[in-house]
């Protein structure tokens, strides 16, 4: 989605917010998984402006989902290659045994591909608690055509296996063909509030300009206003936030965005329907921008999408297991 463009869219928080990410050195904590990797984002011809991006983040230091970060998936010449898995659209596989039985967790795959076809429906204001946007919007893609939405049902699809496999219940806020449209930003957010999700994410790439690239995950401000109410949730979406961020760079080697978050890969908002209005831990990532070549190249690979699953499952996995 574009960073400017419109939302395309009470647990109590787990621990306090960490220091701002800054870059990790893996590095064993003992007892636990959890370490701090450096990562340095070398900047290139017209990539990242020539910057070295740094940020601080929590990172598992060995991959908990159950597959090769590395591993290959789909077919890298074609982008519409489907994920291994293609699970149902709003309810989960019976869950298998494994580390994460019992969790819940929503997977809103950002935009839908049928929203193109339905732009009265689309258009219709709702209300995000602090003003009133767009239902939703068509998203964004690459200079070659392939879609934001395309991108992110495949990533879905992926993470949805991956968790799976690890005994969670995984809902989708939709399926691409169900419904044929949206749904609406409020309607993404009270899908995971009735599903009580131990964790929410929002898959979305964006928009910017050419040279722009990178990634950032979305964190929700403070905001108490109409029906948003999102204090209960402020501290445990940065927790998951720090966690998906720092297994991101770890798993996909894609740097923290040089356009937007200073170089931490982070950014707060208020004026997203989807985290304004959501009870349970919830953040937005852009994997990257579907406007930069090297960026594009990287979104439509489908062994770079696997990576992008794996690390985005490693994160949640990590703040799931709350260590």
């Amino acid at each position: 989605m574009s960073y400017v463009g419109p939302d395309f869219d009470p647990p109590q928080p787990r621990r306090p917010r960490r220091s701002p990410l800054t870059v990790a050195v893996a590095a064993l904590v003992p007892g636990a998984l959890l370490g701090w990797l450096v990562y340095e984002a070398v900047g290139g011809s017209g990539g990242d402006g020539g910057g070295t991006a740094q940020a601080t983040v929590r990172t598992s230091t060995t991959a908990t989902s159950g597959a090769p970060a590395s591993s290959p998936a789909g077919d890298d010449k074609n982008p519409n290659s489907p994920a291994p898995t293609l699970a149902s659209a709003t309810s989960s596989a019976p869950a298998a045994s494994g580390p994460l039985k019992g969790k819940v967790v929503l997977i809103d795959p950002g935009h839908n591909p049928g929203n193109f076809q339905h732009a009265t429906e689309i258009a219709r204001q709702v209300d995000i608690g602090t003003n009133k946007k767009e239902c939703d919007t068509t998203g964004t893609s690459t200079n070659s055509g392939y879609t934001e939405a395309q991108f992110t049902l495949d990533v879905s699809h992926r993470l949805k296996a991956l968790l799976e496999k690890l005994g969670a219940t995984v809902k989708l806020t939709h399926d691409g063909s169900s419904p044929a449209w949206g749904p609406c930003v409020d309607q993404r957010a009270q899908i995971g509030n009735r599903a009580h999700a131990d964790a929410a994410i929002s898959i979305h790439a964006d928009g910017s300009a050419a040279g722009n690239r990178g990634f950032h995950v979305i964190l929700p401000g403070s905001v108490h206003a109409g029906a948003a109410d999102t204090r209960p949730i402020v501290a445990s979406s940065a927790d998951l936030g720090e966690r998906i961020a720092g297994n991101f760079v770890r798993v996909t080697g894609e740097p923290p965005s040089n356009y937007v978050g200073d170089g931490t890969g982070l950014v707060t908002r208020k004026d997203l329907g989807g985290l304004n209005l959501s009870t349970v831990p919830k953040v937005f990532i852009e994997c990257g921008n579907m406007r930069d070549s090297k960026d594009a190249a990287l979104l439509t690979s489908g062994a770079w999408r696997q990576k992008a699953a794996q690390g985005i499952s490693d994160g949640i996995v990590s703040f799931l297991h709350g260590s």
